[in-house]
């Protein structure tokens, strides 16, 4: 008889590859909080317990999560913390949903999360997307300058009021913009600014940023599903806050997450986290060196602990290289047309500077070939404005079409290849020619990952 955990254990049992360069940055438990590991080699279930008086929880009034809570944010200079259980995403729906009254407008970047998309659609919330400067040689969207953001904020408001902005800093691949900047505009129209810092670590709060959000398991050695939701200043009342993650946060969070994301907080801020952290920059810096004389590209990035490497200069699509990889050991985090992006941790392999430079020199040799042409821009307005309700398109009767045949018709469901979950295509948006041709192109990039057709709304 098979059992029904035989395929999740075989998995979870497997071998750990010789260069696991992926996320959660504890690196299969290499960098763990010493306090979270104390707990864990406990008898398995201990750490399983209710909000049980003494313990409390997210929401509670009193107990061990609320004092943790409080120490998280004196340690991240925040007014006020909150963990969460469902990730970076619920918690980032919530702040949404604190933010922005049912019927309200709220601008967001062309990179946002499909969780924002998803807040919107639990609000009702209209979203006003706006473009993003385009890097050709990886084809990755990268951070907006503050006239860019003045100039997508000026035209959004032509259009009426808008309760918010949303920014994402740093990127899933380390860009970071000039923050402060991003923010004045903002405040100065006097709009409160969400900020999605899941790959960073609550450094906008300095910033002057209004509602963050962490995702602890990325940058700073949490378990997958933690959270921390920051706020900082009046323009957005607690009240509304807690009501938003009353709706979203399950009413009987894991204690052990509870635990890792203070845990993983607090070991970042402290003496030995941050030695921690520099040694694994120096590391990533060093190996950034090496590879850049072998000459491969390397994007820009702000985090060192984010190699992204360029693909198309050397002939092959990221996509291409990730299999090839992997059966080789080393495991990338995010294969892409146009880059390969690894994240080595907080605790990188120690085989990693000399033995990924390696793999990558063969790689090269194996896959080579003449330079891939520069990436096409998407052909995006400045701003984008949704022809019909988000919720009403991704509720409606659809149909599946191809590409060829979508030009004029309205998108019912958001294209989101492979993870980050950045939409190319939002419900409620009218696909025009260019659009269509380009996400054609898209198609041809993503073999496997990008279905031929889309959903539209019928007719």
């Amino acid at each position: 008889m098979s059992h029904p955990w035989e395929p999740l254990l075989e998995v979870l049992n497997a071998p750990v590859p010789r260069l696991p360069l992926h996320l959660p940055s504890h690196g299969r438990g290499r960098a763990l909080a010493p306090a979270l590991r104390t707990l864990l080699r406990q008898p398995p279930g201990r750490w399983d317990l209710p909000e049980l008086p003494g313990f409390g929880g997210p929401l509670e009034p009193t107990g061990a999560v609320v004092e943790a809570q409080r120490r998280c944010a004196e340690l991240l200079g925040a007014e006020h913390c909150w963990f969460g259980v469902n990730g970076a995403s619920g918690l980032l729906q919530a702040a949404l949903l604190a933010l922005c009254p049912p019927g309200s407008r709220v601008l967001l970047p062309r990179n946002l999360h499909r969780s924002l998309l998803h807040g919107c659609v639990l609000g009702q919330v209209r979203p006003l997307l706006f473009d993003l400067p385009f890097d050709p040689l990886t084809g990755l969207w990268m951070p907006p300058t503050p006239a860019h953001l003045q100039t997508a904020l000026a035209e959004a408001l032509l259009g009426g009021p808008v309760a918010a902005v949303a920014l994402v800093d740093p990127t899933y691949h380390g860009f970071r913009a000039d923050l402060a900047g991003l923010l004045k505009v903002a405040h100065q129209a006097g709009l409160p600014v969400l900020v999605d810092q899941a790959h960073g670590t609550g450094e906008a709060i300095a910033e002057g940023a209004d509602l963050v959000v962490l995702s602890p398991q990325k940058t700073v050695g949490g378990l997958a599903q933690g959270a921390a939701l920051l706020a900082n200043g009046p323009r957005v009342p607690v009240e509304e806050i807690e009501r938003a993650l009353l709706w979203l946060q399950t009413s009987s969070p894991s204690a052990l997450l509870l635990m890792a994301t203070a845990a993983s907080i607090g070991q970042a801020f402290s003496a030995a986290g941050r030695k921690q952290t520099q040694q694994a920059r120096d590391h990533c810096l060093r190996l950034r060196q090496r590879l850049e004389r072998e000459g491969f590209q390397l994007a820009p990035a702000g985090d060192p602990l984010r190699l992204v490497l360029a693909t198309a200069p050397l002939g092959f699509s990221g996509v291409e290289a990730d299999p090839w990889l992997i059966e080789r050991g080393v495991v990338a985090e995010l294969p892409e047309p146009g880059s390969l992006t690894f994240c080595p941790g907080l605790a990188p392999p120690r085989a990693m500077e000399h033995l990924l430079p390696r793999r990558l020199l063969q790689l090269r040799r194996a896959l080579g070939k003449d330079r891939l042409p520069l990436f096409t821009k998407p052909p995006l307005p400045p701003l984008s404005c949704l022809e019909m309700p988000l919720s009403s398109a991704w509720r409606a009767p659809s149909v599946s079409v191809p590409l060829a045949d979508a030009i004029g018709r309205i998108a019912a469901e958001p294209l989101c290849p492979y993870p980050p979950g950045i939409p190319l295509l939002v419900p409620g948006e009218r696909i025009d020619r260019a659009r269509a041709r380009w996400l054609q192109r898209q198609q041809r990039l993503w073999p496997g990952q990008m279905a031929d057709t889309v959903q539209v709304v019928a007719c």
